[in-house]
């Protein structure tokens, strides 16, 4: 399964009143493991800055006045996503944006079944406490002292480690047969069978021991109960 947890940076907070996205992150995860692939951009949003947000993250409109709009990486992005659940917090809110940036372009907007929010997954599992990222982080013991700002690409990372521990922790998913190939594509063409042994064991009983075995069995008599269990027939 094949899944992309995904965090942006806006303008603002109000995505109908003009407010646009100014950094996109995202993670891949196989089977729940992250495999390497990452996607990360910043934005030109054609509009300038709110106060409140460049405290959030601290990018700046001169910062920002050489990187690309949306336009020109939304191919992109689109492939790097496509086919995959998406995982965010609070998602209402980046999908809110993200979908206003795709109807901007004239692309159709994120299959909502695709999403999964990771904000209600928490209060579901932790009602009446405080869910936000450093709060999980907080709870579940997981390094965010390099957060000092948001950041897209960070928080998506600390996400995935939030996430893995909110479905159950790190043996939720131990991949057992299978090993993700780093850098072989999208979806699960990634994956392949685990190598077998390409030489067998060398044997560790040698002949004395085997014939003490065989001896011992000759003790159990002509019809030990182990033989029935086996279904083997007493020889005559």
């Amino acid at each position: 399964m094949r899944e992309i947890v995904l965090d942006t940076e806006t303008t603002g907070v109000e995505a109908n009143a003009g407010d646009r996205i100014v950094e996109i992150g995202c993670v891949e995860l196989v089977n729940h493991c992250p495999t390497g692939r990452n996607y990360h951009q910043y934005i030109n949003p054609e509009r300038p800055m709110s106060d409140g947000a460049f405290r959030v993250h601290g990018l700046s409109d001169a910062f920002l006045s050489d990187k690309p709009v949306f336009a020109t990486i939304a191919e992109e992005f689109a492939a790097f996503i496509d086919g995959a659940r998406l995982v965010i917090h609070n998602a209402a809110f980046d999908v809110g944006f993200l979908n206003m940036e795709l109807k901007r372009i004239g692309r159709g907007p994120i299959v909502p079944t695709l999403v999964v929010d990771t904000l209600a997954m928490a209060r579901r599992k932790h009602p009446g406490a405080s869910n936000s990222l450093d709060a999980l982080c907080q709870r579940y013991g997981i390094d965010n002292t390099r957060r000092t700002k948001h950041g897209a690409l960070l928080d998506s990372e600390i996400l995935a480690e939030v996430y893995i521990e909110l479905i159950g922790g790190k043996q939720a998913d131990l991949g057992l047969g299978v090993v993700v190939a780093a850098g072989l594509g999208n979806g699960l063409s990634g994956l392949s069978e685990r190598p077998q042994r390409l030489r067998p064991l060398s044997p560790r009983l040698d002949e004395a021991a085997i014939a003490a075995h065989e001896a011992f069995i000759l003790t159990l008599g002509k019809a030990p109960l182990w033989k029935g269990y086996l279904g083997i027939t007493e020889e005559s």
